[in-house]
């Protein structure tokens, strides 16, 4: 059986009000349980494509489809019904600083409609899975930047989404590190989750867990698939 495409875009551009063009008639196509890296200098277009990804953007032009949502028309309640179902994990973390890490995990899942036992139960279930769970009840400031990274992670994970978006998550960490995170991300990509990452580090790239490789340079993309 054929895998189910998470993502598709034919033709993609994306130009911002200042006239900066962001993305450039790309095509591209994500299957289902796969891991896909996305590569490229800064400002490039790689953030630009998890937003479009996101709905935080619109395609100027063609189309995309995230989810089986067609993005270019959607309405925000719709969009808002989509982000359920993604992980997002961005470089600025966003976790509220008086607040547990637990909590900062149950907060992530605020707008899900779930009940705040299973809310409780996810997100404990989730810092297990990142090694922090010893952590659950520290308060977020006393954390390293590498914790704060697997925080961000387990807030991500714990909305059991279809589809994990991870902006530069190796920033600011040491090789050790980067590449614990790395494949921290890559054990979640399952037969029903696919994750994709942007990155720096194509030198940390392991090709055992790697589908796709997809590079951007000045919002032009082109993409392989591998094995």
């Amino acid at each position: 059986m054929k895998a189910k495409a998470v993502i598709e875009a034919a033709g993609v551009s994306l130009r911002y009000p200042d006239g900066t063009l962001a993305l450039n008639n790309i095509d591209l196509q994500i299957q289902q349980g796969e891991l896909a890296f996305v590569t490229g200098p800064s400002g490039s277009g790689k953030t630009s494509l998890l937003k479009l990804l996101l709905g935080m953007e619109y395609p100027t032009s063609g189309y995309v489809e995230v989810l089986g949502q067609d993005m270019n028309l959607t309405q925000a309640s719709a969009i808002r019904k989509l982000r359920r179902r993604i992980g997002p994990v961005f470089q600025e973390f966003k976790l509220l600083k008086g607040r547990t890490v637990l909590e900062n995990v149950i907060l992530g899942q605020r707008f899900l409609d779930v009940p705040q036992t299973q809310m409780k139960e996810n997100s404990l279930d989730a810092l297990k899975k990142v090694g922090l769970e010893h952590k659950a009840l520290s308060l977020v400031e006393n954390l390293s930047w590498g914790e704060h990274q697997r925080v961000a992670i387990a807030r991500a994970v714990a909305r059991k989404p279809l589809l994990i978006l991870a902006d530069e998550p190796t920033g600011n960490l040491d090789k050790e590190n980067a590449l614990k995170i790395l494949d921290l991300l890559a054990s979640f990509k399952d037969n029903k989750t696919s994750v994709l990452i942007t990155t720096h580090a194509t030198h940390l790239m392991k090709s055992e867990y790697t589908n796709m490789i997809i590079k951007i340079d000045q919002g032009a993309l082109e993409w392989e698939r591998i094995g």
